[in-house]
């Protein structure tokens, strides 16, 4: 890719910006497909000339002399094509695919009714950063409001399952007599005390028993 090496190096941004690739890309693209239809030529003709040797049984002329002849015609049309090309990207670059310095894009058209200074374009990306920083304040304190809303879930969760299970206990109390809730409690308290003598009881008559 030698006449590659020719190309501009200018980086053409805001023609890319119009166009959505660089012109360089385009003619880079333009000059591979035209180098390679030139390598399918010569193949092609390279071809055509061993079939015509094969009908002829008496020529001396070898298939390793027709390549040797093929790559030296090909290296010279690939220069000529190199030199060639050269000239039509410069055209290209500098006519067809470049923007004129005193035309702005649509999107740049409010920079001509509303020009700013270096000061003030300073000024604008100090203003942005602070923008930018507030904005990351804001985020990490949404985030942790975020989280402490969670945990207010599990804590009312909790909560809801307390009250529930207070309900069921006086709601227990009821149906046995009692309507008070600290009742209730008490009663509960008196139950399992007996719960606990009558198991307590039938331990030792079961020991008794089994010494007896």
């Amino acid at each position: 890719l030698e006449g590659c090496a020719k190309m501009s190096v200018d980086p053409m941004s805001y023609e890319a910006q119009f166009f959505g690739f660089t012109p360089q890309t385009c003619m880079l693209r333009v000059y591979i497909a035209f180098q390679d239809y030139l390598f399918e030529v010569m193949q092609a003709v390279e071809q055509v000339i061993l079939k015509k040797l094969a009908d002829s049984p008496h020529c001396e002329i070898s298939p390793v002399q027709i390549r040797t002849c093929t790559e030296k015609f090909l290296g010279f049309m690939k220069g000529r094509f190199d030199n060639l090309f050269g000239k039509m990207e410069q055209l290209f670059l500098q006519l067809i695919l470049r923007i004129p310095p005193n035309i702005l894009l649509p999107e740049d058209k409010p920079q001509e009714t509303h020009p700013c200074t270096e000061e003030e374009f300073q000024l604008l990306q100090k203003e942005i950063e602070q923008l930018q920083e507030k904005y990351k304040t804001e985020l990490c304190a949404k985030q942790a409001l975020l989280a402490e809303l969670e945990e207010q879930k599990t804590v009312q969760a909790k909560l809801k399952q307390a009250l529930a299970l207070f309900d069921e206990l006086e709601n227990t109390g009821r149906d046995h007599g009692t309507s008070d809730f600290r009742e209730s409690l008490v009663f509960l308290v008196q139950n399992s005390r007996k719960l606990q003598t009558i198991r307590d009881t039938v331990e030792q008559e079961g020991k008794r028993m089994k010494i007896s």
